[in-house]
């Protein structure tokens, strides 16, 4: 009877995951194992609800979006009492799995770094997030196509900014980390970026987008929806959180925020745009198929050399394991080289 490896993929779906799952499934029937898929990221774990994975059921994925097992951001360790990690742990054993391999981002690993650690559970890690923010990995899958598809948002807004004479604001992604933000505004020659690594400094801002319009009567601002501006009462509403603390940015409208800031205190005509969930969806870049390709491969790879508690990585363009841990403890932000690169560029 082959071994099992069960597949889940959890936290906000993008584009790439499609591309590891396949990756995964066919690298795992090289190696002898069966495959089955687990819905719905750690929910489907807690309801034990899975779908059979084989190399017919995953052949013409690699070029869809989203995630075909499902996603949630359902968190096993949110009740105190522990009875929802005990019940992974028992479905793990019902399901028949020699191991897991989870697709995610900080939250979904973390998740995974603790039934390793704690509970000696086979876990195995891919690392997903468009936000580029896990560390130990040169990139993310996501990551590509959210800004490609952002920067061709900014294309448009450049177009139509310089057709009438008004500055435009850009918001797209980014909770912790300003990397989509930083690439995005850079990509397509923006006049300021903002993101939430770095408070936005008032004056500055001003300066450069009144410098900007004097020069070519429009002008282009770039923000992640976490970024921060220095406004008088900024902060003092509380928002909802989701299972992982993390408060929902969805009505947080720092792309509207800011425009309106900038109309009052220059008098241009300021418009926003928020590119949302697209940056989530539709066909991965080629590099995203190939990075979540690989990445996939080197999961089923880990398993079967028995290397659980890693991630599949990307270092210096080579695919190895790295610790979970190491993956997960600390996120990944811009640092001070790239605000420096943003001092040249803007």
């Amino acid at each position: 009877m082959k071994k099992k490896i069960g597949i889940l993929t959890g936290g906000g779906d993008c584009p790439g995951l499609n591309p590891a799952i396949r990756g995964c499934v066919y690298a795992a029937e090289r190696y002898g194992y069966e495959c089955v898929g687990i819905t719905d990221g750690w929910k489907g774990m807690l309801e034990c609800t899975t779908i059979p994975l084989d190399r017919a059921a995953v052949e013409y994925i690699i070029m869809k979006g989203g995630t075909m097992l499902g996603t949630s951001r359902t968190n096993p360790f949110k009740k105190d009492d522990g009875s929802n990690v005990k019940k992974c742990i028992e479905n793990f054993k019902k399901m028949g799995l020699h191991a897991l391999v989870a697709l995610g981002g900080d939250d979904t690993l973390g998740v995974a770094t603790k039934l390793y650690r704690d509970h000696k559970l086979n876990v195995v890690g891919v690392p997903k997030t468009m936000d580029n923010d896990l560390s130990v990995t040169d990139y993310t899958f996501g990551f590509d196509t959210s800004v490609t598809r952002a920067m061709d948002a900014a294309q448009a807004l450049l177009d139509t900014g310089n057709s009438h004479h008004r500055v435009m604001v850009l918001e797209v992604m980014g909770r912790h980390a300003g990397w989509v933000a930083l690439y995005t505004g850079i990509a397509s020659a923006a006049d300021y970026i903002c993101i939430p690594e770095k408070k936005i400094d008032n004056a500055e801002m001003l300066k450069k987008i009144k410098d900007a319009y004097a020069r070519k009567r429009f002008a282009l601002v770039v923000t992640s929806e976490a970024a921060q501006l220095s406004e008088v009462g900024e902060g003092q509403q509380k928002r909802e959180l989701d299972q992982f603390g993390h408060e929902i940015l969805k009505d947080r409208g720092m792309g509207e925020r800011i425009a309106g800031f900038i109309e009052k205190n220059t008098g241009i005509e300021t418009r926003h745009a928020v590119i949302g969930h697209m940056q989530r969806g539709g066909a991965p870049t080629l590099f995203d198929r190939m990075l979540g390709t690989r990445v996939g491969m080197k999961a089923a790879e880990l398993v079967h050399t028995g290397q659980f508690g890693t991630m599949a990585a990307l270092v210096n363009n080579q695919y190895v394991g790295v610790p979970l841990e190491k993956a997960t403890g600390q996120l990944k932000t811009v640092n001070k080289e790239w605000f420096d690169v943003m001092d040249v560029m803007l």
